[in-house]
């Protein structure tokens, strides 16, 4: 009757021998060099240099543009020249969209131009219409069908600053499907207040999306001095708006995300990847969104290929194409590679500007956190926290989580970001040299700790399929 009980007793001492021996663990040898390539890269301005590089020579990058060619042959060849072992591209293609004009204007008594831009995916055409004012989408949504019939939409909803983004999720219906929504009432133009914080007289632009069975109509969103002027004229009595926008989809092109690969020495077939997109919107010249993560990547990739031994695994940065008008790159990508997924052993990516990084999360299962938990004290003295269930994927690496693949977040303050994003401020000189060279380490901290593990992070095809079930 003794025996049971020792049986257990052995049982579960083998369990938890086995769950010691499966768990993520980091090497010391690989917590030193980590130190030492933090400490390289806070003094090294190569991040900065490809940032200025990108945002000088190539300028504003709309997917589709000749800009968009360009861009892709800096790419390729900035990659070799930071010493990359492998570099590709691979095709993405989409419809392309194309802006040529835009301009809009009060009528009437209280005439006057009002600084506005299409959205991405608006329709061209010259409609002129009494405004209707909604708080919020929600408001928005409650119209009555038909009510719009004739009139220009008028969203005049004030997103947040918050140091985390988390306000522009809060706002992005507004942008993303209000057109529809409006065209569904009857309107015949959609206007709405710029998700963005700026103080400055820019509009900020962004993808809306007309499905099937709504029409589409014109749409373009107010810098916010002139939505509040739309609002203090509404207060004296009906407004008249005209809307002239030139622009819409022109067939489809073939763009590329381009790849540059740092050979691991031990297991070069299991990559950790690093991201950030290629392509911008056309008023600024996309510093912050995205040549930051451009150059915070690629610069990663090239210290650590200068370390006298190669990490274990591949270091694989990838400039993503065309994220600005739906992850299209992303995705085709994860497509491409869906049968690797579990070889992707950990992604992040880089695209939310050039602040300071402060937080440190991932997705990584219990196996992995003692693993997790080394390069949160490896992170530390860039004044990054550990903070468990405070982040989620970066944009381009959603179709690779969905597919199953581990990610990690490496929160930047975006408390200024929402003043540049999507708009003509979006320039060089709003980028913090210092701060990329804290991007820079931290994200070479993480990709080479996550090469050196012994184990996984939890990167797994079945991952999508338990979710889905």
């Amino acid at each position: 009757m003794r025996v049971a009980p020792l049986l257990l007793a052995l049982s579960l001492s083998l369990s938890a021998a086995v769950a010691a021996q499966d768990a993520t663990r980091i090497p010391d040898a690989a917590l030193d060099t980590a130190a030492q390539l933090r400490a390289q890269a806070l003094a090294d301005d190569t991040g900065w240099k490809v940032i200025e590089s990108l945002t000088t020579e190539i300028g504003p990058r709309l997917p589709g543009s000749e800009a968009d060619a360009r861009a892709v042959a800096w790419a390729e060849a900035k990659f070799a020249e930071l010493g990359f072992d492998r570099v590709w591209t691979e095709p993405v293609t989409f419809p392309k969209w194309e802006r040529r004009s835009e301009r809009a204007y009060v009528l009437g008594a209280h005439a006057q131009p009002l600084v506005a831009t299409a959205l991405g995916g608006s329709p061209g055409g010259e409609i002129e219409a009494e405004i209707v004012r909604f708080a919020d989408f929600a408001a928005l949504e409650a119209a009555p069908v038909g009510s719009l019939q004739g009139k220009i939409a008028f969203v005049d909803y004030r997103m947040e600053r918050t140091r985390d983004g988390s306000g522009y999720g809060d706002a992005g219906p507004i942008r993303g499907r209000g057109p529809a929504v409006a065209s569904g009432k009857g309107a015949i133009g959609y206007l709405m207040r710029s998700i963005g914080t700026s103080a400055h007289r820019v509009a900020n632009t962004g993808m809306t999306r007309f499905p099937d069975g709504a029409a589409p109509i014109p749409a373009a969103a107010l810098s916010l001095s002139d939505a509040d002027q739309l609002g203090r004229l509404l207060q004296r009595g009906p407004v008249r708006v005209r809307l002239e926008l030139d622009c819409g989809w022109n067939g489809e092109y073939t763009s590329q995300n381009v790849i540059g690969e740092i050979t691991g020495r031990e297991s070069p077939e299991e990559v950790v990847m690093i991201a950030g997109h290629l392509d911008s919107w056309d008023h600024g010249t996309g510093a912050v969104d995205d040549a930051s993560g451009i150059g915070i990547t690629m610069a990663v990739g090239h210290l650590i290929g200068r370390l006298p031994q190669a990490p274990k695994r591949s270091i694989r940065v990838i400039a993503f194409a065309n994220e600005e008008q739906g992850l299209i790159g992303a995705r085709q990508y994860a497509e491409r590679h869906a049968g690797e997924i579990a070889s992707h052993v950990i992604a992040a990516e880089s695209d939310f500007g050039a602040g300071r990084i402060y937080a440190f999360d991932s997705s990584a299962p219990e196996h992995a956190q003692a693993a997790i938990r080394r390069i949160a004290e490896a992170l530390a003295p860039l004044g990054i926290e550990h903070t468990p269930g405070a982040g989620s994927p970066g944009p381009d690496i959603i179709p690779l989580a969905q597919a199953g693949g581990a990610w990690a977040w490496l929160g930047q303050d975006g408390s200024g970001y929402f003043d540049l994003h999507h708009n003509a401020d979006d320039t060089l000189d709003k980028v913090d040299p210092e701060a990329v060279a804290q991007n820079v380490a931290a994200y070479a901290v993480f990709a080479w700790l996550a090469a050196e593990a012994e184990g996984d992070f939890g990167s797994t095809p079945d991952a999508a399929q338990a979710t889905a079930e």
